[in-house]
């Protein structure tokens, strides 16, 4: 039953009340996680879908599927941050790339960012996009190590969480309640066919796909019956530093 009216098995439902959800699974570790999520937030009302922020561990991601990082394969390590810039100027993102992504990558790595963004998830969720945006500015803009206290702790009030606030944050990243619950998220991801990241998975009503990347956008926007309209680069967030003509 829609507005008081029974429907019918022949009765078109118009897409305006049908329920359009999409889980975006992403680690700030993958610039191109940071290019689908600042995507889909500028169209979130654009296509008037919910859209939930699932931070998953892209390492165990990769391990549960038998996958490896494409940094790994020298032929696409070379031409990766190439490829970053140019996206970067298009999306108006401030992609830069790392000085040393061996070390930032696969040495350092996400899971400290990925606990935290977690523990906010369970805690705070309305400061998850913020956080997440300012983690990503920290290590794929300004080269900023993000597995330091100080780094997470500025990260958090830079989106107007208070000294106290985030370190009992912080300190959540060794409890058994977010660990679990990132395990969960990751093997959630992994269930549903994760490989990489981005993951988005979007239902619209009844129905459910699954795409991998920040590049599947138009059949996204074809999925939900919506209008893929380019960048969005006018919606761009202000707190964000533009990335016009940084290809270079």
């Amino acid at each position: 039953v829609i507005y008081g009216h029974a429907l019918s098995l022949a009765s078109p439902v118009h897409l305006s009340v049908m329920t359009k959800v999409v889980q975006l699974f992403y680690d700030v570790i993958s610039p191109y996680s940071w290019i689908g999520f600042e995507t889909l937030c500028r169209y979130r009302q654009r296509w008037r879908m919910e859209l939930q922020l699932c931070p998953f561990f892209l390492g165990g991601i990769l391990k549960g599927s038998e996958n490896k990082s494409p940094r790994l394969v020298p032929v696409k390590a070379q031409h990766i941050d190439k490829d970053l810039i140019r996206l970067g100027a298009y999306y108006s993102i401030p992609i830069r790339p790392l000085s040393n992504p061996e070390e930032a990558l696969f040495g350092k790595g996400s899971l400290s960012a990925q606990r935290l963004l977690t523990a906010i998830k369970l805690k705070s969720p309305q400061s998850l996009e913020g956080v997440s945006r300012e983690l990503w500015l920290r290590i794929w803009s300004r080269d900023e190590d993000i597995t330091l206290h100080e780094s997470l702790q500025h990260a958090c009030l830079a989106v107007g969480l208070t000294k106290e606030a985030a370190n009992d944050l912080i300190g959540q990243i060794e409890s058994q309640e977010v660990k679990n619950e990132l395990r969960r998220t990751t093997q959630e991801a992994l269930d549903l066919g994760a490989f990489g990241a981005p993951f988005i998975v979007a239902h619209l009503g009844d129905k459910k796909e699954e795409f991998f990347g920040s590049d599947r956008m138009e059949l996204l926007a074809h999925m939900l019956q919506e209008q893929w309209e380019g960048p969005l680069v006018e919606h761009t967030i202000n707190s964000l530093p533009t990335n016009r003509g940084w290809c270079v």
